[in-house]
C-alpha cells in the first residue's frame, strides 16, 4: 500500500525547497521553516513505521 501522508510531505517540500532556490529566500523566511517542519515530520513517521509490531497476549 502507498504511504500518502509520506509521499504528500516529500511533495510538499520538494515544492517548497524549488520556490526558496528560485526565489533565494533566507533560512528565517516561513517556507524555509515549513522545510524544517517537514523534515522533523518525515523523521518522526519514519521511525514510527520501523518499530517492531506489539504483540498482544491472548487472555
Amino acid at each position: 500500500m502507498a504511504d500518502l501522508y509520506r509521499k504528500n510531505l516529500e511533495s510538499e517540500r520538494r515544492q517548497l525547497w524549488a520556490t526558496c532556490r528560485l526565489k533565494g529566500l533566507k533560512r528565517d523566511t516561513p517556507e524555509r521553516l515549513r522545510i524544517v517542519e517537514i523534515d522533523r515530520l518525515l523523521a518522526e513517521h519514519k521511525a514510527k513505521k520501523q518499530q517492531p509490531p506489539v504483540e498482544r497476549g491472548e487472555g
